[in-house]
């Protein structure tokens, strides 16, 4: 229940022994002509111990949604820093190919769906969900967005931003796939809400849900050149 302890001790151990392997090891490596980068070879295989344990974990974790999203998370933040401080090479072993394993993978994209409907439950029953956040801010606020349909585009935009780096496309597509219900599931909701406030199509809910299609919209059509 705490991958983090050692995610973030591998972290560790590769900060600290990087300043060593670039100025002892990476010269005696370069004298005898090899090609090996002292450092990459080292997080590599601290990275294939995690795997190893991921393996080992992961099916103990499947069914227990709280566990398994903690395991997802920490994974995703271990990954992040992997590539961003420590210089990790995509064309090496990654966490993200264990999680693109078919049962976990499947388990993955259905508690994501869990969690997104739970969040879009909350944010369309909120006594905040038809005002604008910068209502009184008039240069920032030209669309009038709504708050539930800010939240639900931050929503889409972070799930983007978890399966971005997974290896293979057709992963990808599968989460595009999620994202494409959860708009629609999003459209059914509002269609709702609207047919509910038909009598006042000039009252401030109405106008509301017409200004949150106008801003998803805009904001999807923004995201049409993102591969």
């Amino acid at each position: 229940n705490k991958p983090e302890w050692y995610l973030t001790q591998v972290l560790m151990w590769i900060g600290n022994h990087a300043k060593f392997l670039d100025d002892k090891i990476q010269p005696i490596l370069d004298k005898a002509g090899s090609s090996v980068n002292a450092g990459l070879e080292f997080s590599r295989a601290l990275v294939m111990l995690i795997l190893e344990k991921l393996a080992a974990d992961i099916p103990c974790l499947l069914y227990d949604d709280t566990l398994f999203c903690h395991l997802v998370d920490e994974v995703l933040l271990f990954e992040r820093e992997l590539y961003s401080v420590h210089g990790y090479l995509s064309s090496l072993p990654s966490c993200m190919h264990i999680l693109s394993e078919e049962s976990c993978f499947q388990r993955w994209l259905t508690v994501e769906k869990k969690f997104a409907l739970q969040k879009m439950d909350s944010m369309l029953s909120s006594e905040a969900a038809w005002i604008s956040q910068y209502k009184d801010i008039t240069d920032v606020d030209e669309m009038k967005v709504p708050d539930c349909a800010e939240t639900f585009m931050t929503l889409l935009l972070v799930i983007t931003d978890r399966y971005k780096n997974l290896p293979t496309a057709s992963r990808k597509l599968q989460f595009l796939g999620l994202q494409k219900e959860l708009v629609d599931d999003f459209r059914i909701r509002l269609t709702q809400v609207m047919k509910e406030e038909t009598r006042a199509s000039l009252g401030f809910r109405y106008c509301a849900i017409l200004n949150a299609v106008n801003y998803i919209a805009a904001v999807l059509s923004d995201w049409a050149d993102n591969v």
